[in-house]
């Protein structure tokens, strides 16, 4: 059996709105283990984003428990959970949010020399994994000199760049053609076999979702019986 990796216990997350409180998660657990492919699925406004990024430790929950391999992150300090975030997860989101004044290979490189990496090696790192998404031609390149299909395969190297033990992708196609997007689902497929990584990905697309063996619905803050 493969090992735990994250574990999620009742997790809610509201909001104080007037006298009353918005309630966006109503109590969701969920366990992801090394090497799984995740899907959550479910309509706009179901709480799934919301969700990813608790998970990710984006945000943080009203209550519940997240564990990563026992630990319990949200008991953790702000500057020692930021530097496990960018050791152990990787994150893709439906906008690319590439650095306007960096190249294609700087852009990947940031969280390694965030991490006080060797540039050098970051460098490679960045060169080999621009090559697995196709881009070795465009390392120089700007973001302003990328297609929309390109640039998210820019921030999908980015997001793995650390060799994370969990990569969430929220809506990673959303703003793509059906070619684009085509690519991107097999990319992160390809990627998920090829450095070990679970995966865990928030979409609305239900031919997307289908592809994967381990599926979630959401509707309103809960999980709901799959389609």
């Amino acid at each position: 059996m493969s090992d735990l990796i994250l574990s999620a216990k009742g997790i809610t997350k509201s909001y104080p709105v007037g006298h009353d409180r918005l309630e966006i998660l109503k109590g969701l657990s969920l366990e992801i283990y090394a090497g799984d492919r995740i899907c959550i699925q479910g309509r706009s406004g179901a709480g799934k984003s919301t969700l990813l990024h608790i998970l990710g430790t984006l945000d943080t929950p009203s209550s519940g428990t997240l564990t990563f391999d026992s630990k319990d992150l949200f008991a953790m300090n702000d500057e020692d959970l930021s530097a496990f975030r960018n050791s152990s997860m990787g994150f893709v989101f439906q906008a690319h949010h590439l650095l306007p004044e960096f190249t294609a290979i700087e852009n990947v490189m940031l969280p390694a020399l965030i991490a006080g990496i060797n540039r050098k090696f970051a460098n490679e790192k960045a060169k080999q994994l621009l090559a697995d998404v196709g881009l070795e031609h465009r390392l120089s390149h700007y973001p302003s000199e990328l297609s929309g299909g390109e640039k998210q395969r820019v921030s999908l190297a980015r997001a793995i760049v650390r060799q994370p033990k969990i990569l969430f992708a929220d809506e990673p196609t959303g703003n793509l053609d059906v070619e684009n997007s085509m690519r991107i689902q097999n990319l992160l497929f390809d990627l998920h076999e090829k450095y070990n990584m679970a995966l865990v990905v928030v979409t609305h697309d239900l031919a997307y979702a289908q592809r994967f063996p381990k599926r979630y619905a959401m509707k309103d803050g809960m999980w709901a019986p799959l389609s």
